[in-house]
Formats: C-alpha cells, sequence, structure tokens
C-alpha cells in the first residue's frame, strides 16, 4: 500500500519534496489538489466538502488502505477521511490543520472568509510581499517562500478563498466525527506556529487517539523548516504498524 502526501494553503505538493528526499520507501506519492498546481474539474466548487469528496473517490481507486499524511488544509482533509472512511486508511499522520470548535481562524483566515475584504485582499496580493510575509511571520527559508509565493495564481487564489468560506465553522462540524477514526495516528507541530497553537495539535491527538504527538521547534512550516525530523517521524509510525 503507497503514502499518500496531501498539502495545505497555499501549496502543492513541492511542499513535501524536502521530506522526501528523507523517506526510504519508495513507494510514496504526493498530490496536488484541484486548484492549487492541478485543474479543478467542471463544476468544481473548492469547498472542503468537495475536496474530501474528491479524495476518497481517488483513494476508492487505489484498491487498499493507504497510509495518508496532511499537513495544514491537508490535515484537516485527511482527518476527516479517516473519520468518514476508516476502510481507506491503514495509518493517518497530519498536522498544523486545527479541528476544534475552539479554534478562532488567524486573522489572514477571517481575511479570505470575508467576500468584500477577501477578494481585495487577492486582488492585491503580490508574489515578492507575500513571499517576504512568509519569511517574517512564519519563518519559511526565503528562497522556498519565492517558491511558495510564486505558485499562488489565480486559480489558486480563488480556491483558497472559497476552501476558506465554506469552513467557517469546521471545528464545530468535524471535530464530533473524529472519534470515529481508528486508524493508528500520529501527530506532528510547529512548537512556535502561530496560525495553529501547539495546543490544537495536542487536542487533534486526543481526539485520534494518536500513539505519538511530536512538538517541534518550529514554526507552521514543519515540512520545509524541519523535513528530516518529519521523514523519521513518519518512517517510526509506519514501522510500528508493520512490526518493521
Amino acid at each position: 500500500m503507497p503514502a499518500i502526501l496531501i498539502h495545505g494553503v497555499p501549496d502543492t505538493h513541492r511542499v513535501w519534496d524536502g521530506v522526501r528526499r528523507h523517506l526510504t520507501r519508495s513507494d510514496v506519492e504526493a498530490w496536488d489538489l484541484p486548484g492549487f498546481g492541478a485543474p479543478r474539474p467542471a463544476g468544481f466548487g473548492s469547498t472542503k466538502e468537495e475536496y474530501v469528496d474528491l479524495l476518497v473517490e481517488r483513494l476508492e481507486g487505489i484498491g487498499e488502505p493507504v497510509d495518508l499524511v496532511g499537513h495544514d488544509w491537508g490535515c484537516i482533509l485527511t482527518a476527516r477521511i479517516a473519520s468518514l472512511r476508516p476502510d481507506l486508511v491503514r495509518t493517518w499522520a497530519g498536522g498544523s490543520g486545527p479541528i476544534s470548535a475552539e479554534y478562532v481562524w488567524h486573522p489572514v483566515a477571517q481575511v479570505w472568509q470575508d467576500r468584500a475584504e477577501g477578494d481585495r485582499f487577492m486582488a492585491e496580493l503580490k508574489a515578492e510581499a507575500f513571499a517576504a510575509d512568509l519569511v517574517a511571520g512564519f519563518d519559511v527559508p526565503p528562497d522556498l517562500a519565492e517558491e511558495m509565493a510564486g505558485r499562488v495564481d489565480g486559480p489558486m487564489k480563488d480556491s483558497i478563498l472559497r476552501l476558506y468560506r465554506s469552513a467557517v465553522t469546521v471545528g464545530a462540524e468535524w471535530e464530533p466525527a473524529l472519534a470515529q477514526a481508528s486508524a493508528p495516528s500520529l501527530v506532528f507541530c510547529g512548537a512556535l506556529d502561530p496560525a495553529c497553537p501547539v495546543e490544537f495539535g495536542r487536542k487533534l491527538g486526543v481526539a485520534l487517539r494518536a500513539t505519538t504527538v511530536a512538538e517541534l521547534d518550529c514554526n507552521h512550516w514543519t515540512l520545509l523548516q524541519r523535513p528530516a525530523e518529519v521523514a523519521a517521524l513518519l518512517e517510526a509510525h509506519w514501522s510500528a504498524r508493520t512490526g518493521g
């Protein structure tokens, strides 16, 4: 069974490149979400439910349970899948994605969720300024911040707005079903993350009965700041499941 890696916002599959370089297994796939480096199907509205449904359909096509991993929105979406379709998930791992009724969206997310302010934000967004914000606010390495900001195109901007507007109350909506997830779970999070404070990583670990909640000495983008550590956590998690 393969390992499937799902990115967050505003990322593409490339956010996993550093982690993948440290993994020893070869059956690893990093998928692009529609609107984030992949085309959106006709009529696709980029809501949280549509992303879950699309991922479920792709996972069903694999034909066996997978090792499912997500970061940021990838964490939120894959935890939802683990809750609703445990038959598709052999193990689950994720981080930097809050699923709690107590979570209050960070200030930029609240701007995106406001129709007028969000549209204005995206219309005025410049790659250079966005990259600088990623470096200053989230400790993303400058070269990777420039790369990330450079991929934020029109479809991604629109997808981000639609996704966040569908998710104003996602914590209250999706938290109760976490108890239905049965896959062995690992939570990894940045101890210095301002967008998803570490307490929400701990809460997610409790809700999923995670075997490990790893708090890394970094900011939100654990994949970019601590790729070797994330890879080691994943391989230990998978190995414990197989007894290898």
